[in-house]
């Protein structure tokens, strides 16, 4: 099972290198344009809900080839309200950082999910993923799950006026709209015969890949179930 996986999995390393800076992002996001450019503008990962160190939580990422892009590794006794996307070489990309409401109890509808670039959560968010209150997991007529705001950073770089996502993520079938509802920017969709821990993100174009994939990270602490990332920002 592994090894169709992972088909060209290199083991990385256990000593992390240094932060990015904010930068990374934009250069990992290139180096995934290109792809999608020479395939025809789609970028189609793989995402398998399991971390590759030993004794962790997480997410690891391959490209249509099979080739590691992304990771996301935490151990289970880890109890941050935060979960960094890295890359294949363990470079910080963006940071998804939960921020509970004031007065918050049990549920989850007033809080958000920041997206910081790299790993320095002071630097300001790029954008806010919020769970719509009224949405109810696997049916309901709200059918938008969640909205991602931009922030002034993502503003300032044009960052467009943000997206929404509907579906269920449960079932991994959801799809992640532009501000306009007039184009769908990137789908979760499911793949066939391996169950709900490995499924495909389609990014389009009119979305970053990495942000696409930090959506990904606030959807599994917001539905997943079991979540492998709830135990961070319980």
């Amino acid at each position: 099972m592994a090894a169709k996986v992972h088909p060209n999995l290199a083991v990385p390393s256990l000593i992390q290198p240094p932060m990015a800076p904010p930068a990374a992002m934009a250069a990992g996001d290139s180096v995934m344009k290109t792809k999608a450019a020479a395939a025809g503008g789609d970028v189609v990962l793989t995402v398998w809900r399991k971390s590759l160190l030993f004794n962790c939580r997480g997410f690891t990422v391959f490209d249509a080839s099979g080739d590691l892009v992304y990771r996301v590794d935490s151990y289970a006794a880890d109890s941050r309200a935060e979960v960094v996307l890295m890359d294949a070489a363990g470079v910080p990309v963006l940071t998804v950082r939960r921020k509970k409401a004031i007065g918050s109890q049990l549920g989850l509808g007033g809080d958000q999910w920041l997206v910081h670039p790299g790993e320095e959560t002071r630097l300001p968010p790029l954008y806010a993923v919020k769970r719509t209150p009224q949405y109810v997991r696997g049916g309901g007529s709200v059918k938008t799950m969640a909205h991602v705001a931009p922030c002034g950073v993502a503003l300032g770089a044009g960052g467009g006026g943000g997206y929404e996502i509907e579906g269920s993520y449960l079932r991994r079938s959801c799809a992640v709209y532009d501000a306009r509802r007039r184009a769908v920017v990137a789908e979760v969709q499911a793949k066939e015969a391996v169950g709900t821990d490995v499924f495909r993100l389609v990014v389009r174009p009119g979305m970053e890949v990495s942000v696409a994939m930090a959506v990904v990270l606030a959807l599994e602490q917001m539905f997943g179930k079991p979540s492998l990332l709830r135990s961070w920002s319980s």
